[in-house]
């Protein structure tokens, strides 16, 4: 399979550093599995904390490789910019998913679970299963 079919990853966090950080530890943890596409949207334009919707839908646009398109956010503001772009309808590709996942946990066992050639269902459930992961 190719990176033309696999489904793609946003990161949305308020933070660009904290966005990109998880990308690059769940890219990091792949392993020899397939090269997923994953893009993350933190901070606003300026390079300020906060959540951009531009920077959002431009990330789901550049992961979209006709799969899916698994969004997982931080927190407040960064769950509601994908609702209200998820409810706006155009501005995310259609297969895009808001996905209900612990942020670094769920973002590596999405990227994981993508490098498989999983599929959308599949990544989003691996990411929701997250929740249950116990440290003690």
């Amino acid at each position: 399979m190719s990176d033309e079919k696999l489904v793609g990853i946003v990161l949305v966090s308020h933070s660009a550093q904290v966005a990109s950080s998880v990308a690059e530890l769940a890219l990091g943890l792949v392993g020899g599995g397939l090269p997923v596409p994953v893009a993350a949207a933190g901070g606003t334009e300026g390079g300020g904390l906060g959540t951009s919707a531009e920077l959002v839908a431009a990330a789901a646009a550049s992961v979209d490789r006709g799969a899916g398109v698994a969004v997982l956010a931080d927190l407040g503001s960064a769950v509601l910019t994908v609702k209200a772009l998820l409810a706006e309808g155009d501005e995310l590709p259609d297969s895009a998913k808001l996905v209900d996942a612990p942020f670094v946990e769920g973002a590596v066992a999405a990227v994981v679970t993508a490098a498989t050639g999983a599929d959308l269902d599949a990544v989003v459930a691996a990411a929701t299963e997250a929740y249950g992961y116990r440290k003690v």
